[in-house]
């Protein structure tokens, strides 16, 4: 659970953030650090130093950061600035600790560190390991590059998603709306003819008369079953549950995996590319990957530690192709290690966006055939008993 702990240290005020079991050990590690202790209060679920659906933006601070330090200015001048430019007052608040944190001697990744939930770990141990070579614009830019290409690839997925999405509820909607309303007024007519329908007429007519003696209770239990299952797709144990089941399906699963290996490697090339050592990279990066493939990672860094090459190790564990394995062997003869896995997660890229556009490409069609035929049928059901009966006057 985390606190904020309002503290004054050499006659400053400072509002810190603990991750601690209770407010007492909150105020014994903010006393540690030198702070006389005013008050500790418990940040609000879901709100904290920022409230959901008002993230810290960290791409926009990056890239402000990184402009402001190639103008000239010094690390804590460019934080001020943006402190003093800032509007929103959380994010205003969190950059006034970090100057505060700079302030007092400590480096900017130690400074980010007392914020993890707005600087996550991949982003302050990037910044810890540009303190060690001096190169922290290069850092930040290679940050914004990483997050550039994530977004590239994920903006890739949702935009061929997003007509089948639409495709899918249309067709859900006009399903719907024949049978709650169109069905049940054809049932009602349909019934005073008293004639022989046809099977799919007859179904039809079954249920627009359920529907009529029910409609209260049907669309309670609709409703209900609906925010259930909205609930239900919400839980973090329910997406891993659908994620195992993608990777049974052999094609799909493949693909899945693919996806991973290249989010996978394309942070392992920032860390590498900014000093962070193998083995280090690796288990910071194994939270990208599914708990499968993380207990393979795992097993290839054991490897890595008995001094087996990275390339090897990966291959050995399933973590790599032919193709990019030889690009990691290269990466390795070369000493361009993180490149060469920035290569690695383009190349994956590149195999991914070829699979979504065919699979949209095949998908799309097949789905508007299905939806056409659920509709289609739907109609003819209720006027064929009309058509029987025009052709019987004829």
């Amino acid at each position: 659970m985390q606190f904020q702990v309002r503290a004054v240290s050499a006659g400053k005020l400072s509002v810190l953030t603990f991750e601690a079991p209770d407010p007492a050990d909150a105020s014994r590690q903010a006393q540690a650090q030198g702070y006389m202790v005013l008050s500790v209060q418990a940040e609000r679920a879901g709100g904290g130093l920022l409230t959901r659906g008002a993230r810290f933006p960290l791409i926009l601070f990056s890239q402000e950061l990184l402009a402001l330090l190639e103008a000239g200015l010094s690390l804590v001048e460019s934080i001020e600035a943006l402190t003093e430019k800032e509007s929103r007052p959380d994010t205003k608040r969190v950059l006034k600790g970090v100057v505060d944190q700079l302030y007092e001697g400590r480096t900017l990744s130690a400074a980010m560190a007392k914020f993890p939930r707005e600087f996550p770990d991949l982003y302050a141990a990037t910044v810890r390991a540009s303190e060690r070579t001096g190169d922290l614009p290069q850092a930040l830019q290679r940050y914004v590059d990483y997050q550039s290409q994530m977004e590239i690839v994920r903006k890739k997925i949702t935009s061929a998603l997003i007509y089948p999405v639409i495709l899918l509820v249309t067709g859900l909607l006009v399903t719907v709306f024949l049978l709650g309303f169109v069905v049940p007024s054809f049932s009602s007519i349909y019934a005073d003819l008293g004639t022989k329908l046809p099977l799919m007429s007859r179904i039809l007519l079954s249920w627009g008369q359920l529907l009529e003696a029910n409609g209260a209770l049907i669309g309670t239990v609709a409703g209900g079953t609906v925010v259930f299952l909205i609930w239900f797709m919400g839980r973090e144990s329910t997406r891993s549950w659908l994620l195992a089941k993608l990777w049974t399906i052999p094609a799909l699963g493949e693909k899945v995996r693919i996806y991973q290996l290249a989010r996978f490697y394309r942070t392992l090339g920032m860390l590498l590319a900014g000093g962070t050592p193998a083995v280090t990279a690796l288990t910071m990066s194994a939270d990208l990957l599914q708990a499968g493939l993380r207990d393979r990672l795992q097993a290839a860094s054991l490897r890595i530690r008995e001094g087996i090459a990275l390339s090897t190790a990966m291959e050995e564990n399933g973590l790599t192709t032919p193709v990019a394995q030889r690009m990691l062997a290269v990466g390795e003869r070369t000493g361009r290690m993180g490149e060469m896995t920035d290569r690695v997660a383009a190349f994956y890229d590149e195999e991914i966006a070829r699979f979504v556009d065919w699979f949209t490409r095949l998908f799309e069609p097949l789905l508007m055939a299905f939806i056409g035929i659920v509709i289609g049928g739907i109609v003819v059901a209720m006027y064929l008993p009309i058509f029987e009966l025009a052709g019987s006057i004829q």
